[in-house]
């Protein structure tokens, strides 16, 4: 017997973003979420998200047992700006069986018939700084933070249940031993040169939220292109400002300004936690919050978060005054390991920036669609 229940009480909610502890106990990929961080994610009150979205939560149950859950959202932005209508499904776990599977899709698309969509798509998060995609390749790799974690047969349902590929997403590792830096030192200067250009590093977080906002307005300009893409609002940056930068050395924020001072490039870079968050088992207390610590100190791997070029300075080597401080602070911090997280297959730009540094694709994941 399946029953399909939805999240009305804090106590479910709990239970709803507990459960993939359950189910990956004892994975040793799988990246466990803060869990209040996750409950906080989900309460309107809290996250801003929710003034332009409709979220539904679902736990199944399968002969009494917890067998599953989703998210049901409709990013109304995306609807009303790129005229998309779709219901989205995210935070997506199940046992192995098609028909838990097929229980909670149908919630998904119930609630897109409520509202007269016309497909769905998942998994995939609320907005474009949400975790996106199922793993399609990599289950043998460790996860991040910022990305999901799910087992082969996820894959199998979907496609026995109708969905098809929508967008594909790539990972990549590199080792930072392997960099050369040559090349973009050679080309640092005289790149200053020609655009009169100017690099900003940081020491304290407080420096870095001055410019915040103006790299989160970079960042809508940056990736307008892609055909997903809806822009970040206000409310949004302080809320994911508020999320991510605590866990960021202030040392990994990298800014490009041009003779103006106004900013044409910035790149994120983030400690890995993968490990300590594995040993904090989703708590911050009591001793989750100085393992975090520790190992944003001491973190020997980190992860490429987010990246960007104005428009108008891309193909004209930027990338080397961004790289040639990284690989500064990088050495003396004796960096090994440098992971790109998720990036759309779509976005050759940012595939160029790092055609010399010599990626290994480790991972790819996809989301998946079906008309409604």
């Amino acid at each position: 017997m399946i029953a399909i229940v939805e999240v009305t009480t804090k106590r479910q909610m709990r239970e709803f973003v507990k459960y993939p502890f359950l189910l990956y106990k004892d994975n040793p990929y799988w990246i466990p979420p803060l869990i209040q961080d996750e409950i906080d994610s989900f309460d309107p009150k809290i996250n801003p998200v929710f003034e332009s979205a409709t979220a539904k939560f679902y736990l199944a149950f399968k002969d009494g047992k917890p067998a599953g859950r989703t998210a049901a959202i409709i990013n109304w932005d995306e609807v009303r700006r790129l005229k998309k209508n779709k219901v989205r499904f995210g935070w997506f776990d199940v046992i192995d069986d098609v028909e838990v599977t097929r229980a909670l899709l149908d919630k998904v698309i119930q609630l897109g018939h409520e509202h007269n969509m016309e497909e769905m798509e998942g998994p995939i998060g609320f907005s474009n700084l949400d975790k996106v995609g199922a793993l399609t390749m990599g289950y043998d790799q460790v996860g991040t933070m910022i990305s999901w974690y799910n087992h082969p047969y996820y894959i199998t349902h979907f496609e026995q249940l109708g969905l098809t590929p929508e967008k594909e997403f790539i990972e990549s590792i590199f080792k930072f031993s392997n960099v050369d830096p040559t090349p973009f030192k050679k080309a640092e200067e005289l790149i200053k040169r020609r655009y009169g250009l100017q690099s900003r590093n940081f020491t304290t977080t407080a420096q870095v939220m001055q410019r915040a906002d103006e790299m989160f307005d970079l960042f809508n300009t940056c990736y307008a292109h892609l055909s997903s893409f809806v822009p970040v609002s206000d409310k949004i940056k302080a809320f994911y400002k508020k999320k991510y930068i605590r866990f960021i050395n202030p040392e990994y924020i990298k800014f490009i300004d041009d003779k103006d001072g106004k900013m044409i490039a910035f790149a994120i870079v983030m400690p890995s936690l993968s490990e300590a968050l594995q040993q904090t088992g989703g708590k911050l207390f009591p001793f989750g919050f100085l393992k975090l610590l520790k190992a944003k100190r001491t973190s020997k791997e980190v992860m490429f978060y987010l990246i960007g070029v104005s428009p108008e300075y891309q193909n004209k080597g930027v990338t080397a005054l961004i790289m040639s401080e990284y690989y500064e602070v990088f050495k003396k911090n004796g960096i090994q390991t440098c992971i790109r997280t998720p990036e759309l297959d779509e976005n050759a730009p940012i595939h160029n920036m790092w055609k010399n540094f010599q990626p290994v694709i480790h991972k790819r994941r996809k989301t998946f669609s079906k008309p409604i």
